[in-house]
Protein backbone atom coordinates (compact mmCIF):
# COMPACT_ATOMS: atom_id res chain seq x y z
CA UNK A 1 0.00 0.00 0.00
CA UNK A 2 2.93 2.61 0.51
CA UNK A 3 4.25 2.03 -3.05
CA UNK A 4 1.22 3.11 -4.74
CA UNK A 5 1.02 7.05 -3.67
CA UNK A 6 5.29 6.94 -4.80
CA UNK A 7 3.66 5.16 -8.15
CA UNK A 8 1.06 8.19 -8.78
CA UNK A 9 2.82 10.83 -8.16
CA UNK A 10 5.97 9.43 -10.42
CA UNK A 11 2.75 9.35 -13.05
CA UNK A 12 2.18 12.74 -12.12
CA UNK A 13 5.82 13.79 -12.20
CA UNK A 14 5.96 12.73 -15.72
CA UNK A 15 3.11 14.61 -16.90
CA UNK A 16 4.50 17.58 -15.27
CA UNK A 17 7.05 17.29 -17.08
CA UNK A 18 6.05 16.76 -20.40
CA UNK A 19 4.04 19.62 -19.81
CA UNK A 20 6.89 22.20 -18.92
CA UNK A 21 8.88 20.77 -21.83
CA UNK A 22 5.98 21.72 -24.14
CA UNK A 23 5.25 24.95 -22.66
CA UNK A 24 9.12 26.10 -22.68
CA UNK A 25 9.31 25.28 -26.68
CA UNK A 26 6.46 27.47 -27.01
CA UNK A 27 3.71 24.79 -27.63
CA UNK A 28 0.20 24.85 -25.73
CA UNK A 29 -0.29 22.61 -23.03
CA UNK A 30 -3.05 20.17 -24.30
CA UNK A 31 -6.29 20.21 -21.71
CA UNK A 32 -5.89 16.33 -21.58
CA UNK A 33 -2.85 16.06 -20.07
CA UNK A 34 -3.11 19.07 -17.95
CA UNK A 35 -6.23 16.86 -16.28
CA UNK A 36 -4.74 13.55 -16.23
CA UNK A 37 -1.15 15.14 -14.26
CA UNK A 38 -3.95 16.74 -12.17
CA UNK A 39 -5.73 13.36 -11.78
CA UNK A 40 -2.45 11.72 -10.96
CA UNK A 41 -1.43 13.93 -8.56
CA UNK A 42 -4.55 14.38 -6.31
CA UNK A 43 -5.03 10.54 -6.34
CA UNK A 44 -1.20 9.89 -5.42
CA UNK A 45 -2.47 12.68 -2.56
CA UNK A 46 -5.34 10.83 -1.69
CA UNK A 47 -3.50 7.58 -0.89
CA UNK A 48 -0.43 9.64 0.52
CA UNK A 49 -3.50 10.20 3.41
CA UNK A 50 -4.52 7.33 3.58
CA UNK A 51 -0.59 6.49 4.07
CA UNK A 52 0.26 8.81 7.03
CA UNK A 53 -3.58 8.11 8.66
CA UNK A 54 -2.39 4.61 8.88
CA UNK A 55 1.16 5.17 9.80
CA UNK A 56 1.25 8.68 11.84
CA UNK A 57 4.84 7.69 13.17
CA UNK A 58 6.51 8.17 10.03
CA UNK A 59 7.55 11.58 10.07
CA UNK A 60 9.02 11.71 6.58
CA UNK A 61 5.89 10.51 5.22
CA UNK A 62 3.94 13.46 7.30
CA UNK A 63 6.50 15.83 5.87
CA UNK A 64 6.18 14.41 2.31
CA UNK A 65 2.19 15.27 2.74
CA UNK A 66 2.73 18.56 3.87
CA UNK A 67 5.20 19.84 0.85
CA UNK A 68 2.54 17.78 -1.77
CA UNK A 69 -0.16 19.89 -0.11
CA UNK A 70 1.72 23.22 -0.82
CA UNK A 71 2.57 21.60 -4.41
CA UNK A 72 -1.54 20.91 -5.00
CA UNK A 73 -2.15 24.76 -3.57
CA UNK A 74 0.64 25.43 -6.65
CA UNK A 75 -1.15 23.12 -9.31
CA UNK A 76 -4.86 24.35 -8.51
CA UNK A 77 -3.38 28.22 -8.69
CA UNK A 78 -1.53 27.28 -12.13
CA UNK A 79 -5.01 25.29 -13.28
CA UNK A 80 -7.25 28.39 -12.83
CA UNK A 81 -4.96 30.59 -14.30
CA UNK A 82 -4.94 27.86 -17.59
CA UNK A 83 -8.67 27.45 -17.49
CA UNK A 84 -9.24 31.42 -17.66
CA UNK A 85 -6.55 31.73 -20.25
CA UNK A 86 -4.56 33.95 -18.10
CA UNK A 87 -0.78 33.97 -18.53
CA UNK A 88 1.05 32.08 -15.92
CA UNK A 89 2.92 33.47 -13.16
CA UNK A 90 6.47 32.75 -14.31
CA UNK A 91 8.09 32.39 -11.00
CA UNK A 92 4.77 29.44 -9.62
CA UNK A 93 5.79 27.04 -12.41
CA UNK A 94 9.67 25.92 -11.35
CA UNK A 95 7.92 26.33 -7.50
CA UNK A 96 5.25 24.21 -7.95
CA UNK A 97 8.10 21.79 -9.80
CA UNK A 98 10.54 21.95 -7.42
CA UNK A 99 8.09 21.87 -4.20
CA UNK A 100 6.58 18.66 -5.89
CA UNK A 101 10.18 17.20 -6.48
CA UNK A 102 11.62 17.55 -2.88
CA UNK A 103 8.33 16.09 -1.37
CA UNK A 104 8.55 13.31 -4.00
CA UNK A 105 11.94 12.53 -3.24
CA UNK A 106 11.25 12.80 0.58
CA UNK A 107 8.45 9.86 -0.07
CA UNK A 108 11.03 8.19 -1.64
CA UNK A 109 13.54 8.00 1.00
CA UNK A 110 10.30 7.45 3.67
CA UNK A 111 9.28 4.49 1.67
CA UNK A 112 12.51 2.60 1.08
CA UNK A 113 14.61 3.42 3.76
Amino acid sequence: MMYIPVLLFGLAAAGGMTLVTLRNRGKGMPMPLVIGHGLFAAAGLVSLIINVVADTDNMMMNASLALFCAAALGGFTLFSFHVRKKPMPVVLIPVHGAVAVIAFIVLVLAVFR
